[in-house]
């Protein structure tokens, strides 16, 4: 255990400081204490948008935390939910509309922090489509899950139809053959595929627009929140502050998401982080004030009322079940 790590620990001032402070006696006493170990699952295959967890294991936070991380990638075959709640993963990245359904399912799960202010979520549209008021009338490829998250607030906000909407198949050639699709994009991706393929897009951001949910929150289950509230402290607290380290200066994250995803390219990862860092993504909203990670009682009641608004879940539901502020830093990582 670290002395950086005392230090951070004894600087608390929360219910449940006794039982840290107890466990720090424990182990000066004994001896060094080996780092707890933790398995944290991404979202997708290792990019940008993972950096600050790969920043945090690469430079050594997590280490100077007493934290033993190990990443391991998502993708299209991955349920992370169900991982994490099989006790193979102890944190994933999560999403409130997802955490408050598992929630009203009876899963154990619980978000302690909100990496994401802003949803990357949005739609890139070719050049003479100027607002999300110009896309009535176009045809909009979306995924799967966009019908149970996004596209209800589309179509509540906007007016868009059920029969604009055709099933995307994450390949880009539609939308660059066709001047008149429009298509779901996380911003730091898909469009740079498009101006790969010749296309500089229009974004429509949805949080730009007033869509609710915070993005890539941190999940855990709720055993390891009453059990072991001292990791999930020190884990939240190591990836806030990999979170601020990457946006500063990504060089060892980013070789970190290279080993683990080959098929990644500096020019990708670069427009990744610039398009993090102009739609304000990590740093903007609550956190240039409050810190990254921040997260507000407010927030969580907006995304909720939206989804009973929109039917995706019942309004009996109790949503402050699937989060917890108790975790963020009592001295904020500010940007």
């Amino acid at each position: 255990m670290s002395f950086g790590f005392l230090k951070h620990l004894f600087g608390y001032r929360r219910t449940g400081l006794g039982v840290v402070m107890a466990a720090i006696v424990g182990s000066v006493a004994g001896g060094v204490q080996a780092d707890d170990k933790v398995t944290m699952g991404t979202s997708w295959y290792a990019q940008a948008e993972h950096g600050g967890f790969y920043q945090a294991k690469a430079t050594g936070i997590y280490k100077k935390y007493g934290l033993d991380v190990n990443i391991k990638m998502g993708g299209p075959q991955v349920n992370g939910l169900q991982l994490l709640v099989a006790g193979q993963y102890d944190f994933t990245m999560g999403y409130p509309i997802r955490n408050i359904n598992a929630v009203k399912e009876g899963l154990p799960v619980v978000t302690v922090a909100g990496t994401f202010q802003k949803d990357p979520q949005g739609l890139i549209a070719h050049p003479q489509v100027a607002s999300l008021e110009d896309v009535k009338g176009h045809t909009v490829l979306i995924s799967t899950s966009a019908r149970t998250t996004y596209w209800p607030w589309l179509k509540a906000e906007y007016g868009f139809t059920d029969d604009q909407a055709k099933p995307y198949t994450f390949s880009l050639g539609p939308f660059l053959a066709d001047k008149e699709l429009v298509q779901q994009a996380y911003i730091s991706s898909e469009p740079f595929a498009a101006e790969k393929g010749g296309v500089k897009p229009n974004i429509f951001l949805f949080a730009d627009h007033g869509y609710p949910p915070y993005a890539a929150t941190l999940e855990t289950r709720r055993d390891l929140v009453e059990e072991k509230p001292d990791v999930v402290r020190r884990f939240v607290q190591a990836t806030l502050e990999g979170w601020k380290s990457y946006l500063q200066d990504p060089q060892a994250g980013n070789a970190l998401i290279k080993k683990d995803n080959p098929q990644m390219t500096d020019e990708q990862l670069a427009f990744g982080i610039e398009k993090l860092k102009e739609f304000g993504i990590v740093t903007g909203g609550d956190a240039g004030e409050k810190g990254i990670g921040y997260m507000s009682d407010e927030r969580w009641k907006k995304t909720f009322d939206f989804m009973v608004e929109a039917g995706l879940v019942d309004g009996d539901a109790d949503y402050h079940k699937a989060y917890t502020l108790e975790f963020l830093p009592q001295t904020p990582v500010l940007p």
